[in-house]
């Protein structure tokens, strides 16, 4: 393309933006001849410095094209130039070519191939915000804030956001080589082979935890809210009149659709409650966004579990939750991305992300860059049970005095309560000795199923919901 086209591009994309935009603003006809020529001066100096600054861009565009070492196409540079452009305004803008922009719409969609891991650009690394639930990078035990400096044995900084994840996703049973700092960028690097597969997220599980329904949403996608009802039904049906409560778990939830989010939102809300706002640079497109439909948790308790993985579309369920106070939020300080982005889709089959505003909490909290607080505090823990074996008790003591309230017949320290190793409790961890043993006694080495992690954070929540309902028998007395 010849060097004089470039030019001629330049000049047109002035005229352009010249004739989309007025040189003067309106005013009352005594102020007009006073206010005319400087703000048409004003103009004349912004057109003229696009008109260099594109000028500038097309000189640097020939060079390339003619002089690089080797011969790039028009297209990847064009691309480059528009990713560039996005990218340097802050970590959530981008371009997407048009295939990038086919997978995402796939990706909202809640199936895709990859690693499953939802990622982020910062200070010229691979950040994970999380990895999704039941994925290759959920499976490899990646966690938030692991940063991703290789991928298979090539600097990240050599990519694009866009270029990193185009790597990362693959022809599924097909192998891939990560290598992640952890603990920031002092952390020992090592290495971690994951085989992509394809990506089928279930956004919405749920799991009856003796009287609480425990709900675990990985992601708000457009298939959230019917899991979620769903979940909500099923719930209602298996438990029934014993449901004390619900936990809602929106830990290492990435985030995704903002209509998802105030949906989810409203689903624990009563209707008409505002779920969030936005604000942007145009104040006539500010906008506020209500529940709609009712409470469908019929007001019972409900504890939120967040943590540093919990990002955009959770932060503001949590956030809804926690100014209206229907909710208690537990776990750690959420991620902090407090924006709105748009996306745009252009000529060619692309697309642009782009930031478009933010958003605020129903009591008008920023989150960006500080996260939401949890009302308790609940650091991930690693649990044991000590065995201390048998202790002595008043009872044991020789000539110690009977109890008069038990009847004759029953052991003389009365009839032995129910312990949490009598029963099904979730909320705390095996015996020690008894975590390296199967059902049938034998080593858990020997067993082919391995059991879960004791998750603290969820123990504690638990523990919370059976307290809440608790305390309202009680004062009900």
């Amino acid at each position: 393309m010849p060097k004089n086209l470039f030019r001629l591009l330049a000049v047109f994309s002035v005229l352009a933006a010249l004739v989309a935009t007025p040189l003067f603003a309106k005013t009352t006809p005594t102020a007009q001849s006073a206010i005319e020529p400087k703000t048409e001066s004003k103009a004349e100096s912004s057109a003229a410095d696009t008109f260099k600054q594109l000028t500038l861009f097309s000189d640097v565009l020939e060079r390339v094209r003619a002089d690089y070492v080797d011969q790039v196409t028009d297209d990847k540079l064009i691309e480059n130039a528009l990713n560039g452009m996005l990218s340097a305004l802050d970590p959530h803008s981008s371009y997407m070519n048009k295939k990038s922009f086919q997978d995402m719409q796939t990706q909202t969609r809640g199936e895709f191939g990859g690693l499953g891991i939802e990622v982020t650009m910062e200070n010229s690394l691979v950040k994970v915000v999380s990895p999704i639930d039941d994925t290759p990078a959920a499976k490899a035990k990646i966690q938030p804030n692991d940063l991703i400096t290789h991928i298979d044995a090539k600097p990240v900084t050599d990519y694009t956001l866009s270029e990193a994840v185009d790597h990362m996703r693959g022809v599924p049973g097909t192998k891939i080589v990560l290598t992640i700092r952890r603990g920031g960028i002092s952390g020992q690097p090592f290495d971690v082979t994951l085989i992509r597969a394809v990506i089928r997220v279930q956004s919405v599980k749920w799991e009856q935890k003796g009287d609480v329904a425990y709900i675990r949403i990985s992601a708000f996608n457009e298939q959230t809210q019917t899991g979620l009802d769903k979940a909500l039904a099923a719930a209602d049906e298996k438990i029934g009149a014993k449901l004390i409560g619900y936990v809602v778990d929106l830990r290492n939830n990435p985030g995704g659709l903002l209509d998802e989010a105030v949906s989810v939102s409203g689903t624990f809300l009563e209707a008409g409650k505002e779920v969030v706002s936005t604000r942007g640079r145009h104040k006539e497109e500010d906008q506020a966004m209500s529940a709609k439909g009712g409470d469908k948790a019929h007001g019972k308790p409900i504890v939120v579990l967040v943590n540093g993985g919990s990002a955009s579309a959770s932060e503001i369920v949590a956030g809804a939750l926690q100014d209206h106070k229907r909710a208690i939020l537990v776990g750690t300080k959420s991620f902090g991305k407090g924006s709105v982005q748009t996306i745009i889709p252009v000529s060619g089959g692309g697309a642009m992300r782009l930031t478009t505003a933010r958003y605020y909490t129903p009591s008008g909290r920023s989150i960006q860059a500080l996260g939401i607080e949890p009302d308790i505090i609940v650091q991930q823990a690693k649990l044991e049970k000590l065995a201390m074996g048998p202790g002595v008790h008043e009872a044991d003591l020789k000539g110690a005095l009977q109890n008069d309230t038990v009847k004759e017949g029953k052991d003389k320290a009365g009839e032995k309560s129910a312990s949490p190793e009598d029963g099904d409790d979730e909320s705390l961890p095996p015996m020690e000795s008894e975590k390296n043993k199967g059902k049938d006694g034998k080593d858990a080495k020997d067993s082919k199923k391995e059991e879960p992690p004791f998750d603290y954070q969820l123990a504690r929540a638990l523990d919370l919901i059976r307290g809440i309902h608790l305390y309202a028998i009680k004062a009900a007395k």
